[in-house]
């Protein structure tokens, strides 16, 4: 390989970087040819390379490809990597690491492709030298890239080594680190190096680990973003040409040197979290910067011009919280709209950038972007919003009112309020649901929670939206409900827990069904207790969708209660017993509480505390329902007066030795149920499946009353298929 051989090489980079990618890698002497989603392909020599993966602040990695072959199956892909020269690359005694990516319908497993490929290059080696290369993910000599693409096989070495985003400066994180590369596209987009040449500023008021603060200094002192790295892939290559690296690398300790001697522009950081800024501190020592980037402990109230320096103008650039979940989003709002105060005093004329995955957070400081850039934070879409104050912009950003939609269904709350509000008040029940879908558009339920301290809380749950809904429509239709729910209960943002549904990606490709989020917190960080009837029983809204009480079950549990005096009772599937709290405290002389999950019992066991329960008299059992229905038919037969059997619709847990699908085994539980009877007992059965239709044979055989809608209160009733009951009992 000669110095002026021109070289077919691909940088990879962040989605949404590749035209920024291309404008780079031209001025850095390489020759564009075209871009794609991630890379961005050019030509140049070996020094152009070199050069690349030194400077560059955008790219990912630098690959050099040996050969583009058209294969088919796993026999063309092994003859078209064997057929390369790869003792030219790695010596036999070596170490070698391969990364495939792409399919096609012979090849559907890239860890197969890599794995076809792998024995291609040894095989050739143990041919040509008798002994083959070790195969090592970590700091091997030869990385190669492979990606097929409609039967196109592209291979490729790394020239970068390990990710060029990892600078080597970065030793301590933060919560929500930005990557180095990415922090540098954020101050290109801003126009920041026009701004660093007149002199100007650079601030960030929520800093973090400092990165963006550390990439501006890099690019204010000519300082190369690959010269704290301890090595590149190429060092280990057996073409690495070691002159022209040394030469390349001289040149820009020497341009660095020079740099750091110039009085750079005022780059100061700030951040509330004291804890956090010790990593910036460090980071920033480490990257040889401490003259040039200071950092001090200040929350988002007093963020104004640094004092000790005349500075007239610059750029604000910062990447702020913005929560995953919408809870978390609702608290920083005030964050966001104290930033905007903020800087309408402190800074008429500056430039503004705010990166975040949630733009209408930076709508919220009442500023108004005059550009917007689509990047992707990792997986997450998100916006770069650029914002210049105006002079004479103002001290203070209104609070946002509700917007029209947000306002119509802050009226239906408050109707509801008006009357099942009222209905449950005048019933003594303290927990309900507020709100179900009423209005189709804001697909979500409302359920009101009061503790026995008298706080109330909000737990939003949202519907899956319909397929023709897009997704951050939907999410901001979930927005507006929440602050309609804050403003009608009138209750602070920490009272509400959103219970956010999130398309899931699968292996399958395609769109995977939405599922709920765990919230926050650890498990138990803030329950609470409420009253039922004269039981106090605990929730936790903030963990899981499921808080520990079906609000639906609340009649069920009253008529449980009515039939329970000085009977045995049996609770399957149990969860957290209340339904056994209910019957004890209604007069049961003995219960059995079945539920295979540690949580959930331990859960119970607080609630039978909390309600002066004797364990002796009430016994929780962890097992698998399944199993201890079957090894009680030979020892509970007639044992119980009240059986209550409220199952899931589906379940597979790895705890269980089969699959329960309640509507194909419901007959086999009811009947194993019926032996477990005492002469004149019943069994009081439920579930929610929507579908669920009763077996004829158990019609025939037992006496069933369906009680579903009988024991469904006022406030379920937009929804009587929530759940299914029936009382079940031997024909007389």
């Amino acid at each position: 390989m000669t110095q002026t051989q021109n070289l077919d090489l691909t940088a990879t980079c962040p989605k949404g970087l590749e035209s920024l990618l291309a404008v780079e890698l031209n001025e850095l002497g390489a020759s564009v040819t075209r871009e794609q989603p991630a890379a961005v392909h050019f030509t140049g020599t070996l020094q152009v390379a070199y050069r690349c993966c030194l400077w560059s602040r955008l790219a990912n990695r630098v690959l050099l490809r040996l050969a583009s072959e058209k294969i088919t199956d796993a026999e063309g892909l092994y003859r078209a990597v064997a057929s390369l020269p790869w003792e030219e690359h790695i010596t036999p005694s070596g170490k070698l690491w391969v990364q495939f990516s792409g399919t096609n319908r012979e090849i559907r497993n890239s860890q197969f492709g890599a794995q076809k490929a792998k024995d291609a290059i040894v095989d050739r080696l143990r041919q040509q030298a008798g002994t083959r290369p070790l195969v090592e993910r970590d700091n091997p000599d030869l990385a190669v890239v492979l990606r097929l693409h409609r039967d196109q096989l592209d291979i490729s070495i790394d020239l970068s080594g390990d990710s060029l985003h990892r600078r080597g400066y970065r030793t301590h994180i933060g919560a929500a680190p930005l990557k180095e590369n990415l922090a540098a596209a954020l101050l290109l987009r801003s126009g920041w190096p026009e701004i660093a040449a007149e002199g100007g500023a650079l601030l960030d008021p929520m800093c973090g680990s400092g990165t963006i603060l550390i990439e501006g200094a890099m690019m204010a002192a000519d300082y190369a973003p690959g010269l704290l790295r301890e090595s590149f892939g190429f060092e280990r290559w057996l073409n690495h040409q070691s002159d022209i690296w040394l030469a390349l690398r001289e040149e820009a300790l020497a341009r660095r040197e020079a740099g750091l001697a110039r009085e750079l522009p005022e780059i100061r950081g700030y951040d509330a979290d004291a804890k956090v800024l010790f990593a910036a501190e460090a980071n920033i020592n480490r990257a040889g910067l401490e003259r040039q980037v200071r950092v001090s402990c200040r929350p988002v109230a007093t963020f104004r011009i640094p004092s000790h320096r005349p500075v007239n103008t610059g750029l604000v650039l910062t990447n702020p919280p913005y929560g995953e979940r919408l809870g978390e989003q609702e608290a920083l709002r005030e964050t966001y709209a104290e930033l905007g105060r903020q800087l309408k005093q402190e800074f008429p004329g500056w430039l503004v950038g705010i990166f975040t995955g949630n733009p209408e957070l930076g709508f919220s400081t009442g500023l108004r972007s005059h550009k917007q850039y689509q990047l992707y934070n990792g997986s997450i879409p998100s916006q770069l919003l650029l914002f210049r104050v105006r002079e004479g912009a103002g001290s203070s950003a209104e609070p946002r009112a509700l917007s029209e939609e947000a306002q119509m269904v802050a009226n239906r709350l408050r109707k509801n309020l008006r009357t099942t509000g009222k209905w449950a008040s005048r019933n003594g029940i303290d927990c309900y649901r507020l709100y179900d879908a009423d209005l189709p558009e804001y697909a979500a339920a409302v359920d009101i929670y009061r503790s026995l301290e008298g706080a109330v809380y909000a737990h939003v749950q949202e519907y899956r939206p319909p397929a023709k809904i897009e997704e951050n429509k939907a999410r901001s239709r979930l927005r507006d409900l929440v602050r309609a729910v804050r403003e009608v209960l009138e209750i602070p943002q920490d009272n509400i827990s959103i219970k956010e549904r999130r398309r899931q990606s699968h292996k399958g490709g395609g769109k995977a069904p939405s599922q709920y989020q765990r919230q926050g917190g650890a498990a138990g960080e803030r329950n609470f207790w409420i009253n039922e009837y004269g039981a106090e029983l605990e929730v936790d809204i903030w963990t899981y969708l499921d808080t520990g009480v079906f609000l639906d079950h609340r009649p069920v549990r009253q008529y449980i209660r009515k039939e329970a005096d000085g009977k045995t009772f049996l609770n399957l599937f149990c969860y957290t017993a209340t339904a056994t709290v209910q019957a004890a405290l209604g007069g049961a002389k003995q219960s059995t509480s079945v539920d295979m999950s540690k949580t959930y019992q331990a859960w119970a066991a607080r609630n039978f505390r909390r309600n002066n329960l004797d364990p002796y008299q009430h016994q929780l059992l962890e097992a698998d329902c399944l199993q201890w229905l079957t090894s009680a038919q030979q020892n509970r037969r007639g044992h119980y007066d009240l059986i209550f059997l409220d199952p899931p619709s589906f379940s597979n847990s790895a705890k269980m030795r089969g699959v329960l699908d309640i509507q194909r085994d419901h007959e086999r539980l009811i009947r194993q149920c019926m032996t477990l009877l005492a002469p004149g007992g019943a069994l009081v059965f439920s579930n929610n499946l929507r579908s669920f239709k009763m077996d004829e044979g158990i019609l025939a055989e037992f006496a069933v009353e369906n009680l579903s809608s009988v024991l469904l209160d006022r406030d379920f009733q937009r929804n009587p298929k929530i759940h299914n009951v029936w009382r079940i009992e031997a024909k007389a």
